[in-house]
């Protein structure tokens, strides 16, 4: 459960005692639990732990006279932290975090005219989070990818427009500055552990959902002077594939590696790019 902090104003004014200065009981640095119980005849003060000794235990009493006056006040800590900034507080359970911004290429992919591909995304725009503050994290949140497969020349993507089916075909003759490349943008949902080792180093393992709201074929190339620039929309693309998620991380810079088993297309309205590994980079992961 999350620490609550409780600051208490005048806790009693003994009118007898007036005349004298308060003295100091004792000082507990960074308490994990206080518990204030009020009784008839006065106030319980109990400490749960504290600064490195979860095992801490205080109590302390104070009894009230006929005219004392009691204010107590609490402040919630939800701990939200701002986008991309690094969780600080090592005593919560809870958090709602913004991290994950990367950027890899492609290792591999079973489709063997693909020349290149390229990966880039946030992998949490927002996510919950459950620390066992023992160094275990877990996750789920939703974030943005971004997957592109450019072919090797002189294959390019076509499309039939009556079937909506994409085909394999070449450039026309006396082309040069040629591309063509399959872009797959979806919205992910990833389910993330994370192991720390010390302060700064860790790493993540984990699944993410990818639903592929978006899926388009750009073609370009040059003849002579004019320049030729084709997009291909109404692609059926495969709505819902999975990715496997491994990173390594070290003070907020990471190496991630991301494997794709599922089919980019549909089956039978393209070709068969699946089995794709990525290789990247990534910062605040």
């Amino acid at each position: 459960m999350k620490t609550i902090y409780f600051f208490i104003a005048a806790l009693f004014a003994v009118a007898q005692m007036s005349a004298q200065s308060n003295d100091t009981v004792t000082v507990i640095d960074a308490p994990r639990q206080v518990i204030i119980t009020e009784t008839p005849t006065g106030t319980i003060v109990k400490v749960k732990g504290m600064k490195d000794n979860d095992e801490y235990n205080y109590t302390y009493q104070m009894e009230h006279a006929a005219n004392d006056s009691i204010h107590t006040s609490q402040d919630v800590d939800w701990d939200l932290n701002f986008p991309f900034k690094k969780n600080k507080k090592k005593d919560s359970h809870w958090s709602i975090e913004s991290k994950g911004i990367y950027f890899g290429g492609g290792l591999k992919t079973s489709y063997d005219l693909v020349n290149n591909s390229f990966n880039w995304g946030i992998l949490n725009i927002v996510s919950v989070n459950y620390h066992t503050l023992h160094g275990q994290h877990f996750s789920l949140g939703v974030g943005y990818d971004n997957k592109r497969f450019s072919l090797k020349r002189p294959n390019c993507f076509v499309i039939d427009e009556a079937t909506n089916i994409v085909g394999i075909d070449t450039y026309p003759d006396g082309v040069n500055d040629r591309s063509s490349v399959l872009s797959v943008r979806a919205i992910q949902f990833p389910l993330l552990f994370q192991q720390d080792f010390g302060k700064e180093f860790h790493f993540v393992l984990g699944a993410s959902m990818n639903w592929n709201v978006y899926a388009k074929c750009n073609t370009h190339y040059k003849i002579n002077k004019t320049n030729y620039d084709v997009s291909y929309r109404g692609i059926k693309q495969n709505k819902i594939t999975f990715d496997l998620i491994g990173a390594l991380s070290f003070d907020g810079l990471a190496i991630y590696c991301r494997y794709t088993p599922g089919n980019m297309f549909k089956k039978g309205f393209g070709p068969e790019i699946k089995n794709t590994w990525m290789l990247g980079g990534a910062i605040a992961f």
